[in-house]
């Protein structure tokens, strides 16, 4: 007996077709891949099975009896859990409410917090269930959800991007879980762009492209050229990295020590950090090392930083707003795209006027023509699928919706790029686009500051790597003479002394 059955399932929106008479079967204790570039219809699809979307037409059957699932909670308590893209958690709520209010209500919230602590462990995810959501991070939140999920012990467990913004050993770790689950009998629809993950989980992959069901195979007897052809239909395009010749200083950030601003927060450790024109530096570390922190200082969202501490041009910035830098030439592109990227009910062409202010007049009259004209340019520009420019942000799938936001900061010209999580949940093609906009950037002198837990994507863009651990940033080390269980290692904090503290360990392009 088939565990998850659906045939001819169709949803349409006003703008377009998100899945047309898709048909897809998973069997118990399956791993059953579903790719797609973005805007494919996979996150509509998953909803529609977990009951936060309904199916305009189509049958789903659940361990063969055809069922009509009208919510969330109906599909729970079939079974089915759901770890979202971009995260369903009430920010102002603890790590343990927020599990509480999607569990049975006979637990109270002590042994739900108890419980949490022990899937976490045994899980190997770690997760602090006092933690206010507000104060995690985006790779945190991740764990949370996915914690979550495996409370409820599902027999269908759906996960949409679940590694995006995990370390490769935490995704290691989860893998463990995952084929644990699967050897359990739990059924596993896992949505990745990640082509190497899929090979190496999955037992069996549904493609989609535009809505409809394009092929399925067996993926572990595929290429990652085969899968992407059939993803994208074309290889992505491979990125021309070139030997970079930095020029002057740019970003210049000196013993920048900061408290943290909550409990749960990271302090800053006397960071040393060097960015020049025409380079690329990139910043690896775990989720929740002071990636945050250190975001903030620079993008001016926490001026507490000592004004001398961080300098632009030369120019001390340390206390300058968000604005003023922008004015100055720094761009900042933020982790989470829904709420700091982007306004969730906001259309896009609203949207670019949170970073550009090209159509307001000195007295605050905004040129719509212009706004929307700007909207048009980066959905054409950048490949983003959707409506048009009166489209909600919220209406985009994440890709799609982070390639507008590069975009939008790529479109400013800046001189100093600040950019966190580059291609998080974004599709092999568009990944490629916007990694090769970045090489574009630094090639025509802008400066730029990459901040991922993606090694290969570090790996890929950067001319020098740095590691940011318990709030320290490490000695910068050229890209070409790294090695990844170098890197790997010093995110566990572990490099050889000098780093933090020693200015002279991180100059812009010396060799080091």
């Amino acid at each position: 007996m088939l565990r998850l059955e659906l045939q001819d399932i169709s949803k349409q929106y006003p703008a377009v077709k998100a899945n047309d008479r898709v048909s897809l079967r998973v069997k118990p204790g399956e791993i059953h891949a579903v790719l797609g570039e973005n805007g494919a219809g996979k996150s509509t699809l998953m909803k529609m099975i977990y009951g936060a979307v309904r199916p305009d037409e189509g049958v789903i059957r659940w361990n063969g009896e055809v069922v009509d699932i009208r919510n969330p909670h109906e599909a729970r308590a079939l079974g089915i859990s759901m770890v979202f893209q971009h995260f369903s958690l009430f920010d102002t709520l603890t790590v343990a409410e927020n599990v509480w209010l999607g569990l049975d209500k006979s637990l109270s919230l002590k042994q739900v917090t108890a419980r949490i602590v022990e899937v976490a462990a045994a899980y190997g995810l770690d997760v602090a269930p006092s933690r206010p959501v507000h104060t995690l991070s985006v790779g945190e939140r991740q764990r949370v959800e996915i914690v979550r999920a495996l409370m409820t012990k599902p027999q269908l467990l759906i996960l949409d991007e679940p590694t995006s913004v995990l370390t490769p050993q935490a995704v290691e770790k989860l893998f463990v879980v995952l084929r644990q689950l699967a050897s359990e009998g739990c059924s596993i629809l896992y949505i990745s762009h990640k082509l190497d993950e899929i090979r190496s989980l999955c037992h069996h992959c549904t493609v989609l492209r535009g809505g409809k069901v394009t092929g399925e195979v067996d993926p572990t007897q595929e290429t990652n050229a085969s899968l992407s052809r059939m993803m994208i239909g074309a290889e992505p395009p491979a990125l021309r990295h070139r030997e970079s010749s930095p020029g002057g200083t740019v970003l210049q950030v000196k013993g920048l020590s900061l408290p943290k601003l909550d409990q749960f927060g990271t302090t800053l450790d006397n960071i040393w950090l060097q960015v020049a024109e025409g380079e690329i530096v990139g910043i690896a570390g775990v989720s929740g090392n002071g990636q945050q922190e250190l975001m903030a200082a620079l993008s001016g969202e926490d001026p507490r930083a000592p004004e001398e501490s961080v300098r632009l041009f030369g120019k001390a910035i340390g206390q300058k707003t968000p604005r003023q830098r922008r004015e100055a030439g720094l761009h900042f592109v933020p982790e989470e795209r829904l709420g700091r990227g982007a306004v969730p009910s906001l259309a896009l062409s609203q949207n670019t006027l949170l970073t550009r202010t090209h159509a307001v007049s000195p007295r605050g009259w905004i040129d719509t023509g212009a706004v929307v004209s700007l909207a048009k340019q980066l959905i054409q520009g950048f490949n983003v699928k959707a409506g048009g420019p009166a489209s909600p942000a919220k209406s985009l799938s994440g890709g799609n919706l982070q390639k507008f936001i590069v975009g939008r900061e790529i479109d400013a010209r800046p001189k100093l790029l600040i950019v966190s999580q580059p291609t998080w949940g974004v599709d092999v093609g568009a990944a490629a686009q916007i990694r090769a906009s970045l090489l574009a950037l630094r090639d025509g002198g802008c400066a730029v500051l990459v901040v991922s837990e993606e090694l290969d994507e570090l790996f890929e863009v950067s001319d020098r790597l740095m590691v940011i651990a318990k709030g320290r940033l490490s000695a910068s080390i050229p890209t070409r003479e790294a090695t990844r269980a170098q890197i790997g290692e010093w995110m566990s904090g572990l490099w050889d002394g000098h780093g933090t503290n020693d200015p002279t360990r991180n100059v812009s392009h010396a060799p080091t």
